[in-house]
């Protein structure tokens, strides 16, 4: 099966709002194609799992593994909601193939990755494997990294990892690069408490807004982290997003709220908590998808000898500017790497696509590397 005619098949499946179908169709197709043992977890996560002692009609191996599990091919399989013209009148997403792109909702993010993921697992031959190769596709991603997250709670721990999001066109236009580290991201909110009082008698009230406003003031000194991760700097940043405050113009206020957006790096955070030493100022923290950084060289390395047997151009190690479920998996121990099709600006976009040469490129990336590792 061609990895552009899987990623129609997947881009077509609605999985904006419910996954449950795109799900079904991974689960499906796995159970029909490959020699593995494939299971759904209760939060939607698919996994299949192949290698030594293995047994593709056990349950609890397609669940736990027989073993370590030495790679995890992963990818996830929700995208954010469709433009209108993504959107057939009978409520698909519609594929359009022209110039060597596929054009669709999730075709760049991240479904044609989960394609290409899908393939090399499948083509990678159980009895030459030594150690456990395993496919895995969260769900909710775009929702904070929730499946992924909820894996790691659960124990799933591999190794090492590939994650398909996009690498291509850092280092230089359509070369897939190797991506070392990536940012995270810590959203919060600071809460100012005052006392209201009518606005003629200003001696009355403690102005939440001033509050606030002397909070934006430490925030806007805080120094931005960072660090180096083989030997590319992550430099992570720290922005005030929005204000709210206020009730009327005649009413000093007595609540005001400012939203802070943090990119974080791997083991650096700014310390926003210096708010606190303001009068009525709280700060708490609303979302908090990690960063990620591979410790281990040589699995980098050989990532990047792969990607550089595959194409024309020099791939590098790079570093991507934000999120992915590569977080949550180094969190629990695993060394990662992400490498995939999309290039910036291609997810998330009206005309979003994904070059099927590209999608090629990545089917024999992540086949080279299990190969390598699992073997």
């Amino acid at each position: 099966m061609h990895v552009a005619e899987l990623t129609r098949d997947l881009v077509s499946i609605p999985s904006h709002e419910d996954e449950t179908t795109a799900g079904d169709f991974v689960e499906e197709w796995l159970r029909e194609r490959t020699d593995s043992a494939v299971f759904r977890d209760e939060h939607g996560n698919v996994f299949a799992r192949k290698g030594p002692g293995v047994d593709p009609e056990e349950e609890r191996q397609a669940r736990d593994g027989a073993g370590g599990t030495a790679l995890a091919l992963a990818g996830h399989h929700d995208v954010v909601p469709p433009d209108e013209s993504q959107v057939t009148d009978g409520g698909a997403y519609r594929v359009e193939q022209r110039d060597g792109r596929l054009y669709g909702r999730g075709a760049a993010d991240m479904k044609g990755a989960v394609a290409a993921a899908m393939l090399a697992f499948e083509s990678v031959d159980a009895p030459d494997l030594d150690a456990e190769l395993v496919f895995v596709s969260f769900v909710a991603e775009e929702s904070g990294c929730l499946g992924s997250a909820a894996a790691v709670d659960d124990g799933f721990a591999p190794d090492y990892a590939v994650v398909g999001e996009g690498s291509t066109g850092y280092s230089a236009e359509g070369v897939t690069d190797v991506a070392v580290a990536h940012k995270g991201r810590r959203g919060s909110t600071i809460t100012a408490t005052g006392r209201a009082a009518h606005a003629s008698e200003v001696e009355s009230g403690e102005n939440a807004i001033y509050r606030a406003s002397d909070a934006v003031d430490v925030v806007r000194d805080l120094q931005f982290p960072s660090t180096t991760v083989m030997g590319r700097e992550v430099r992570g940043s720290v922005a005030v997003t929005e204000i709210d405050g206020g009730s009327a113009w005649n009413v000093i206020p007595e609540s005001c709220a400012v939203t802070v957006d943090e990119r974080t790096v791997p083991g650096e955070r700014s310390p926003i908590e210096r708010v606190e030493a303001i009068d009525g100022v709280e700060w708490t923290v609303d979302q908090d998808l990690p960063p990620m950084a591979c410790d281990d060289g040589a699995f980098a390395d050989l990532v990047l000898d792969a990607a550089t047997a595959t194409q024309d151009g020099t791939p590098e190690h790079v570093v991507k500017p934000h999120a992915t479920d590569a977080g949550n998996l180094a969190g629990a121990g695993t060394d990662c790497v992400v490498v995939g099709p999309a290039q910036p600006g291609e997810a998330h976009t009206a005309d979003e696509s994904v070059s099927i040469d590209v999608l090629e490129r990545c089917v024999a990336i992540y086949r080279d590397v299990a190969s390598e590792i699992a073997r």
